[in-house]
């Protein structure tokens, strides 16, 4: 479904408090107001960090994920203030709930969890707890069901890894039970806490704060799902279309302890058999589909996502932003122009400070003004921001677009007219959506282009778009993929390369105070730069096998015309003036869609194909001006996708 612009919805509670803050401030007599302290507006670094309480305790997450007839716990480290404790005064807490502790490390520098010879914590990774801790906040630390410490298993992203975190924040809000120690009785309670936690986590780790503010669980007031998967379907298929060679139990069997391995092979058993590489949808799937149950969230969200992600791809934020728009929550949102990069790796002292004043805003209650700045923050150029009151802007609207015939095969038009006629390619499972764009004004027999004229102003795209194809297939099995493209000069962050978008340098800033055992500085990044001629900016892909039901696949009939629609992710780029709007239609995206099991080749009847996008301004944004002249040279961009594991931020991040 589309993004909403019209039906947006930015609700804050602090408007409330706020109100009320300012009637109970007139009700004050006059000489108890003079000299009482104002209200505080940000959090202060007031509180020992090398004294701070470094503890673990093992979460009963009420569920018996490896059938050894016990329930499982779960490994919860933690840090905290000592000072608060002391004076009787309770703090709030960040949570990052991970697989990846143990096997493959968080951030940047792939930090993992150390333990002294008596097991206790001393590196947590990342720079929550050296930052935040001194701050007055806790930061907990949470091992998955079947990682690390933790008992039970991996089940990616289903009941055990959401209940296995969800679990934890029960405990701190005094209706789950805590041992301190992973099989003894001994109990530990979470006295220290005022309960109200907070969710962050990159990929995997926010995966889960999403899949834990799903189940609408009452203490969780926010989350900071950074890159994070929304549907695990998703994650690897799009809509039958496999988005790579293995299924869930790949990652479950790289992020499991040695002991979960050993324990865990029915789980393991079930994640290939109930996820078929068909591509159709089963319980598995809906098990682990969180946009469903967006109107349980009671969490507000502050979403950050990379537009150029193509291991979480954009589609993930798109459809779960819709979603919590439907549900009334309240929502902030950064879009950068990186792949799978963490915002302290691509904006890092804005991103600290804005996710500082987040969580005062929303764990501490502090009244310092982030609610009423600007819901969305989109990077336009490499370090360069622009910001939007609401997100997508309400100017926002639906056009349909139409593909027509050129003066060559497969170079045609893209205006908002019907188009006549029909193109045809096959499918080369050898080309990428890069190699189609760089000869996006040249006769090739692997892809349809549609290209509109140089734009007489800025356009804009904000959201999701869809694009309707009709399609005639020679063979029984075909897959179809759909790029937007502009078709310009520009300078982008080079999302292709490894850093996807960012250079890390040797020289390092420093985020709080350090211990021997866990330091709190991480080494500085720069903006990795490509100058291109084109930018391929939203993706979609299908397998024509899916056109009568988006959860099932079926044998095509050659020879006979099959309407699907596909989903390209959300987006929003600014196509400038004197640049061209193109749309490719294709088969196979190498490295981003498995290939089908025949090569096809397929007419498109354009007649009965368009595309559906979020244009600021709606039609009166296509105006245009002369006709352009082909370029016949190749043009250049970044280097075509690299293969991508699935791993969703762990030792690919």
């Amino acid at each position: 479904m589309p993004i909403r612009a019209r039906r947006t919805r930015f609700i804050w509670r602090s408007l409330l408090t706020a109100a009320l803050a300012a009637l109970l401030a007139t009700l004050v007599a006059p000489g108890a107001a003079q000299g009482a302290p104002s209200a505080p507006r940000e959090s202060e670094p007031v509180y020992s960090y090398e004294s701070a309480i470094r503890e673990s305790v093992w979460v009963d997450a009420k569920i018996d994920g490896d059938g050894d007839g016990k329930s499982d716990r779960v490994a919860v480290d933690i840090v905290r203030p000592r000072e608060p404790a002391q004076r009787g005064r309770k703090i709030p807490v960040i949570m990052d709930a991970s697989p990846y502790y143990s096997c493959c490390g968080r951030g940047n520098e792939s930090q993992k969890k150390t333990y002294d010879a008596d097991g206790n914590p001393v590196q947590f990774p990342l720079y929550y707890d050296n930052y935040f801790v001194p701050r007055g906040y806790g930061f907990v630390a949470v091992d998955l069901a079947g990682t690390n410490r933790s008992d039970g298993c991996v089940d990616v992203g289903g009941r055990s890894d959401i209940q296995s975190a969800k679990a934890v924040v029960d405990w701190l809000n005094g209706r789950a039970h805590g041992y301190t120690t992973r099989t003894g009785g001994k109990s530990a309670k979470a006295s220290w806490t005022t309960g109200a936690t907070g969710m962050i986590g990159k990929s995997y780790d926010g995966t889960i704060a999403q899949g834990v503010a799903a189940t609408g669980v009452r203490g969780l007031k926010t989350i900071v799902p950074i890159g994070a998967i929304s549907s695990w379907y998703d994650y690897y298929f799009a809509k039958g279309a496999p988005l790579y060679d293995s299924g869930p139990e790949r990652l479950s069997g790289g992020v499991e302890s040695p002991e979960a391995q050993a324990r865990c092979g029915a789980v393991q058993k079930r994640l290939v058999d109930e996820a078929p590489r068909t591509g159709d949808w089963t319980r598995l799937w809906s098990e682990r589909d969180y946009t469903p149950d967006a109107g349980k969230v009671k969490a507000s969200v502050f979403a950050v996502h990379g537009m150029q992600d193509l291991n979480v791809r954009m589609k993930h934020f798109g459809q779960w932003w819709d979603a919590l728009a439907d549900a009334g929550v309240d929502r902030k949102v950064w879009l950068s122009q990186t792949g799978h990069v963490d915002p302290f790796d691509s904006r890092r002292t804005e991103w600290v400070r804005t996710l500082h004043r987040w969580f005062d805003h929303e764990l501490l209650g502090y009244d310092n003004g982030i609610d009423r700045e600007p819901m969305a923050d989109i990077e336009r150029a490499p370090g360069q921001w622009t910001t939007d009151r609401v997100w997508p802007p309400r100017a926002t609207d639906t056009v349909k677009l139409r593909p027509g015939k050129g003066t060559s095969p497969g170079v045609g038009t893209l205006t908002t007219r019907p188009g006549t006629g029909s193109e045809t390619f096959t499918d080369d499972p050898k080309l990428s959506e890069t190699d189609w764009a760089a000869r996006i004004d040249t006769s090739t027999p692997s892809k349809a282009g549609f290209v509109s004229k140089p734009l007489g102003r800025d356009l804009r795209l904000s959201g999701s778009s869809e694009v309707t194809v009709t399609a005639t297939p020679t063979t029984r099995t075909a897959h179809l993929s759909a790029v937007l493209v502009d078709i310009g000069p520009a300078t982008i962050r080079d999302y292709a390369s490894a850093g996807e978008g960012i250079t890390t340098l040797p020289e390092r800033t420093c985020w709080g105070p350090s211990t021997a055992g866990d330091s709190s500085c991480f080494k500085e990044t720069q903006p990795k730069t490509a100058d291109v001629d084109y930018t391929v900016f939203s993706r979609g892909w299908a397998d024509l096998g899916n056109w009568a039901d988006d959860h099932k696949g079926h044998p095509l009939t050659p020879g006979k015309k099959h309407t699907i629609t596909l989903d390209l992710a959300a987006s929003d780029h600014v196509v400038p003036k004197g640049h061209r709007l193109a749309l490719i239609v294709a088969g196979t995206d190498k490295n981003l869609i498995d290939p089908p099991a025949d090569t096809p080749t397929l007419a498109i009847d354009l007649s009965r194909t368009s595309a559906k996008v979020p244009l600021v301004g709606g039609a009166d944004a296509l105006r245009t001006t002369k006709a352009v002249t082909p370029r016949t040279s190749r043009l250049d961009g970044v280097a075509p996708p690299r293969p991508i594991r699935p791993v969703p931020g762990g030792s690919t991040s």
